[in-house]
């Protein structure tokens, strides 16, 4: 249906009401097209026509007059009930579909990238993004944080109030006022972290002497370099590559009446009187997670001398022609949807400044940047990626499978459903161009985090596809629909993710030093330079392995032994004196331990025949709260501590579940303790509602992952019943 056609043209924006939508939510449809995910706004007509689904109500939070359903007096009868809502919301695909919020400032680079460019922002757009960030101040202060449940910070303020402005709302408008309020409180906009610097200086409203070097000459540099970005996590080099081409051109929009007034309402002093040069190292202390190093100001300073005085203009070319290259490989190999929504908007205005608005690129990825766009019931957000497609749907069908509903008629066609969707979204080819040319991980047989056509690789993703693959493939009355060749083709790609270690990481082998977190430049984020061994991504590696034994045994048989007591072997050196292990993928203790205590038990470690695991239970029971559920802030990633939230969440309390039953935990109480919360927690139509945030990447930033809430207590409930039978509790 492309893009919507209307320009921005804002009218008046309501100073008040902002949880009424500004659009007719009654008009609203989700399309899912092979996983592809992307929401429209209809006609009346068309509105006749597409009727709303039920998944669509739910997102947006309408009413999906979902029926009453029997109270449940077993645990497995709340699991059933779970899944019957559940399964409302499975799309015509075959996957699951969700809100993938959270981050603060995703929404701000797209809009300042695509406002750099000149290009008409859609009104349909943008009228509902400005309700969801008036619905996302903070209710006293009027700032935004780096993510949803975060303080105001200099960072999220600046970008979001700028963001505002750039989508019509008038600098008189109450939100607007108490915002600019509370950011000159904090200093004003000289305190913008890097990547703040970076999107202001490309509309405008700050100048680029005043942030610190990305200098693209490092992409020239000989790979055996420590330093070279292909040693980097992937995330922060797929940043880097695109804002070190805009930086190096200098790019700026030139000057209209609305960046004129923003230079005037961003800063607390004039903006001509700025030394700029002097603020590169300026950030407010409070939005600072990782403060600079040494090794780092020395960097910037021998770069912005050698940018300023001695780069010649045959190398600067070199290095930006080269950079740029990478950038139109990494758009080919990703069909422009490119590996997040913070690289996408900055790989478009690099296709924009070498090519111009109306190159099929720029096109590309207008049309592409609705895959991460998404409207819930408080208004239009980004996404923290295309979608959660793969991982999510891949844990669906494990909780159905652990229940036993896998042989019964009714779940058959969802089921069925899934099945398709996972076999279609395995990567079936190599990426375009030579690997080492794109410096990208072997591809051919994994599954991405969310569809084929982002085509990454992850390591936990193509285990948790794979696991749930043989699952449905194992249970009678289901096709093969994944051949044995391909399977080995996913053991293939985990196996090449091996770490020295034995440890697996998240989208490649470990390329770098941890020395290179000196030269860390965000400032608000934490181990973001190289990759690093997590509890989470090598027991999915080890589960995927040991299922995968069951079907081929023959296979890279000794190898695969091995892999798996490397793997234990790490996952047991990762355990801390408390008998905890740290989470860095959800929130936060109880996430992992259930990933680390299910790895133990597959190779025999139970609470019956180890000290390790008797000591992690002992950890886990200590944090049951008194309703018998278990509730983790995220304060948790932050600190590295385990910190309690307000209250027992439904997700916490069923990954506990999972840990202790995971590890033979004998104490029944503890654990029906916590079925008791779950069941009174699920609603008479069998929804649970949405609680804390429950996801986290880079230890700072949190993001959610709404169905876990369905997935995780499905699992939990049905693991019980298969312990203790499914015997009736209330």
């Amino acid at each position: 249906m492309g893009l919507p056609s209307k320009p921005v043209g804002i009218g008046k924006i309501p100073t008040s009401d902002y949880k009424t939508p500004f659009t007719d939510y009654s008009r609203w449809r989700l399309k899912d097209d092979h996983g592809r995910q992307t929401w429209h706004y209809l006609s009346e007509a068309e509105a006749k026509k597409w009727k709303q689904s039920t998944a669509d109500k739910y997102f947006l939070g309408l009413n999906t007059e979902q029926p009453e359903l029997a109270p449940p007096r077993t645990p497995l009868d709340v699991a059933r009930n779970g899944l019957t809502f559940f399964s409302k919301l499975q799309l015509p695909g075959g996957n699951w579909a969700c809100d993938y919020s959270g981050p603060m400032f995703q929404l701000a680079g797209m809009v300042m990238c695509w406002y750099s460019t000149g290009i008409p922002f859609p009104e349909d757009w943008a009228i509902e993004i400005i309700r969801y960030l008036c619905n996302r101040a903070h209710p006293e202060d009027g700032g935004w944080g780096l993510h949803t449940e975060g303080e105001s910070s200099v960072f999220g303020t600046t970008i979001n109030y700028t963001t505002l402005r750039l989508l019509g709302m008038p600098a008189d408008h109450p939100v607007a006022v108490k915002a600019r309020q509370k950011l000159h409180e904090m200093g004003g906009a000289l305190g913008v972290p890097h990547w703040g610097k970076a999107w202001l200086a490309m509309i405008g409203c700050f100048e680029w002497e005043g942030m610190n070097p990305i200098p693209p000459e490092l992409w020239l540099l000989p790979d055996w370099i420590p330093l070279h970005p292909y040693r980097w996590w992937i995330h922060t080099r797929a940043v880097y590559l695109p804002m070190s081409y805009i930086w190096s051109k200098r790019h700026s929009r030139p000057l209209n009446d609305l960046t004129r007034a923003l230079r005037a309402e961003l800063f607390i002093q004039p903006y001509s009187s700025i030394n700029f040069a002097a603020h590169r190292n300026t950030i407010r202390a409070e939005d600072i997670y990782h403060p600079h190093t040494l090794v780092l100001d020395l960097f910037n300073t021998a770069c912005t001398f050698w940018s300023k005085y001695l780069l010649p203009n045959w190398l600067k070319k070199w290095a930006e022609d080269y950079v740029y290259s990478l950038v139109v490989r990494e758009d080919e190999n990703t069909l422009y949807v490119n590996l997040g929504p913070v690289n996408n908007p900055l790989q478009m205005l690099c296709r924009y400044i070498a090519e111009g608005p109306d190159s099929p690129a720029v096109l590309g990825h207008m049309d592409r940047l609705q895959d991460y766009l998404w409207v819930n019931e408080e208004g239009m957000l980004l996404n923290g990626t295309n979608g959660v497609q793969v991982w999510d749907t891949s844990f669906a069908v494990q909780s159905v499978v652990e229940c036993g509903f896998s042989t019964q008629p009714e779940w058959k066609d969802m089921l069925n459903s899934a099945h398709q969707f996972l076999e279609d979204q395995q990567i079936s080819l190599e990426i375009s161009d030579e690997k080492q040319k794109c410096y990208r991980q072997q591809r051919k047989g994994a599954w991405a985090f969310s569809t084929r056509d982002q085509g990454y690789t992850v390591s936990d993703c193509t285990a948790e596809a794979l696991k749930a693959v043989i699952q449905i493939q194992m249970t009678p009355g289901f096709p093969e629909l994944v051949s044995n060749q391909r399977m080995r083709d996913a053991v293939d790609v985990m196996l090449a993710l091996r770490n020295p270690s034995g440890g697996f990481a998240s989208y490649e082998v470990i390329r770098g030093i941890k020395q290179l977190e000196w030269f860390n430049a965000a400032e608000v984020f934490g181990r973001i330079m190289i990759e690093y061994e997590y509890p989470e991504c090598t027991t999915a590696v080890v589960t995927a392995l040991v299922y995968f034994q069951k079907v081929d045994k023959v296979y890279r048989a000794e190898e695969i032994k091995q892999t798996i007591k490397n793997a234990v072997d790490w996952i047991i050196s990762a355990q801390r004196k408390d008998g905890s292990w740290e989470g860095s993928w959800g929130i936060c203790f109880s996430y992992a331990m259930m990933f680390a205590l299910e790895s133990l038990r597959l190779v025999g470690y139970t609470y019956e025949s180890s000290e390790r695991v008797r000591l992690a239970c002992q950890f886990l029971v200590d944090k049951q709260m008194p309703d018998g559920g278990w509730g983790e802030s995220y304060m948790s990633c932050v600190k590295g501590q385990w910190i309690d939230h307000e209250k027992s969440q439904v997700v916490n309390t069923s990954w506990a579940l999972i840990a202790l039953l995971q590890a033979g935990y004998p104490g029944k109480e503890v654990i029906k303790r916590g079925v008791d919360l779950l069941k009174s927690r699920q609603q008479k139509n069998g929804e649970w509602l949405q609680e804390g945030i429950e996801g986290v990447f880079n230890r700072s930033c949190m993001i959610t992952y709404p169905n876990y809430k369905f997935a995780f207590p499905i699992k939990a409930l049905g693991m019980y019943a298969a312990k203790y039978g499914d015997e009736k509790l209330w």
